[in-house]
Order: C-alpha cells, then sequence, then structure tokens
C-alpha cells in the first residue's frame, strides 16, 4: 500500500521523508484516511445480515480496481519488472492488506458493533509500535507508558469493564484484524524502491482479489449470493471507491512519508470518528464505559505520541 512518487536513488527500502512541510502533509494524509475508514467499519457493519462477509470483501476489491485503473494501470504495467522482481513483497502485502484484514472486518461485524470495531482497531498503533521495537526502534519509557494505558483501554473495552477479557466472538476477528494491519503498515517501510506507488497499489488490489477469488467461489456456492440493492450496493461502493481506492491511497503515502508509528499515533481517532458515525447511522449508542475506554486509548496515544 504505499504510494509514493518515482524513486531515484539506488536504495533499497523506502524511508519517511523529514521537514515540517512533508510531516503535516504526512499527518494531514494519515487523518484523510482515519476519517473514511471509520466509515468502512459502519458500512461493514451495515452489510453483516445482507452480504456474507467473503463476498463483500471480493466486490469491495473489484470496485476499488475499476476505480483506481485509469490512474495506476498503466503505471504497473511500465513497471512489470519490477512487479516480478519484488512479486513476493508485493504478495505478502496483499495478503496482509487486501485478501485477510478487510475480510476479518467483515466478519467481525457479524457479531461486534461498529463502535467496538473501532476502538478495538485503536490498538494497532500499538502493535505497529510494537512491530518497529522488534525491528530495532527503540520506543522511550513515555511511549511504552502510552501503550500500556491504550491498552488497558482496549482490554476494559472488550471486557466489559472488567481487566480480565471477555471476548466476544466478534472482538476477537476484530483483534486479529488490528495484528493484520499492523502487520501491514510496518511492512509498508520496507517498500522496495523500484516500485512507484500507483503501480503497488494496482497489483496489491490485483493479487488480493485473486487471493480472495477461490473462497468468494466456495462462499457464493455455500451461501448464495446477494440481491443488489441500495442498501447493499451504496455500502459497498464507499468501501470500494473511498475506503479502498482513496484512502489506502492516503495511508501508504502518510506513512511513506511520516512512518509507520507516526502515523499510526493518528489512527488512534478512529474510534471517535465511528462513534460519531454509528449513532445516526446505525442507531448504536455510546455509553459511559465506551466513553471511558476512548479515554484511556486516546489519553495513551498523546502520551506516547509526545516527543
Amino acid at each position: 500500500m504505499a504510494v509514493l512518487a518515482p524513486d531515484r536513488t539506488a536504495t533499497p527500502t523506502t524511508r519517511p521523508r523529514t521537514g515540517k512541510s512533508a510531516a503535516g502533509s504526512g499527518l494531514a494524509l494519515a487523518a484523510l484516511a482515519t476519517v473514511v475508514w471509520s466509515g468502512s467499519f459502519v458500512a461493514s457493519r451495515a452489510l453483516h445480515d445482507s452480504v456474507p462477509p467473503v463476498q463483500a470483501a471480493f466486490w469491495r476489491w473489484i470496485v476499488a480496481l475499476v476505480a483506481v485503473a485509469p490512474f495506476a494501470a498503466r503505471a504497473a504495467w511500465r513497471e512489470r519488472a519490477a512487479v516480478r522482481r519484488h512479486f513476493g513483497f508485493v504478495a505478502l502485502a496483499a495478503l496482509l492488506g487486501v485478501a485477510v484484514y478487510n475480510t476479518l472486518v467483515n466478519q467481525a461485524g457479524l457479531s461486534t458493533s461498529a463502535g467496538n470495531m473501532g476502538m478495538i482497531m485503536a490498538a494497532s498503533p500499538v502493535l505497529m509500535a510494537v512491530i518497529e521495537r522488534v525491528g530495532g526502534q527503540r520506543l522511550g519509557a513515555r511511549r511504552t507508558a502510552g501503550m500500556l494505558i491504550a491498552c488497558a483501554g482496549v482490554i476494559l473495552l472488550v471486557g466489559k469493564g472488567s481487566l480480565t477479557p471477555d471476548f466476544s466472538t466478534g472482538d476477537l476477528w476484530m483483534l486479529a484484524a488490528a495484528c493484520c494491519f499492523a502487520s501491514y503498515s510496518a511492512l509498508l517501510r520496507r517498500k522496495p524502491a523500484g516500485l512507484t506507488g500507483p503501480a503497488f497499489l494496482f497489483t496489491t488490489f490485483v493479487v488480493g482479489a485473486l487471493m480472495l477469488l477461490p473462497a468468494y467461489v466456495v462462499s457464493l456456492t455455500a451461501q448464495g449470493g446477494f440481491a443488489a440493492t441500495p442498501a447493499t450496493v451504496g455500502p459497498l461502493l464507499y468501501v470500494g471507491v473511498l475506503s479502498s481506492a482513496v484512502a489506502f491511497f492516503a495511508w501508504n503515502k502518510a506513512v511513506a512519508t511520516i512512518g509507520a508509528a507516526r502515523a499510526g499515533v493518528v489512527y488512534y481517532l478512529q474510534p471517535v470518528c465511528v462513534a460519531l458515525l454509528s449513532y445516526p447511522l446505525l442507531g448504536e449508542r455510546t455509553g459511559p464505559l465506551q466513553l471511558l475506554c476512548m479515554a484511556l486509548i486516546l489519553g495513551g496515544v498523546t502520551l506516547g505520541a509526545r516527543r
């Protein structure tokens, strides 16, 4: 998912740029992706009783491919030699960020609320930081404390007020999705310099959709299709065009510019956005427990994000 300008250096991996203007644009792009993705949790929840999860994921990426093809297909064809050379990296990114992550989100939407989905996904920046620490980056006492506070908020949420986790099935699916997204975001830091952003975006969409095709056929055979109504087509268009084409482009560019850890800080705004959207659209109320967990999560992120 790393959308970058064409590289003109011989460096093997992509490194975040520095400078106030670059940081500002990177944070703005991360915020754009976060707001759009917040709506995708609401859309996934809205489809939970009408479109099977695998079918929703498959059609999301078909719509996304149609949306990005006019801008990215030509670049992917020009860089086909680089795609072949780095196909292992492309396939891993497609598996984590396209095929598995979004299917897990759709599966979670069957049995947990959109608000819970957004707050559990707020743990993914903590996981991004942990992965970067394993990769050699120091976290420091402040960031570690912030991570622990944010994790406490997530544990309280899924434990329904207790520090002893009481995971619902949907919460477990969502935790798995958070791990998947964090791994994908950390992977973006190592995107080969020979692949430009549009080519990488398009090829991961193609490979991810092909990975989903067998599961889609099985789901279609076992569960049947779904009716193409405004209630199903509208959310699929949203997650296909905005949540996939637009948000993935913005997130990839943000990670390439400021790094996964700093972009992940902005991602913590997601629970707030989901809560604001889920009440008027789905009628899901945010109670005192959710507000407390949200405060812990955002407070932990604020502490961990300070330099």
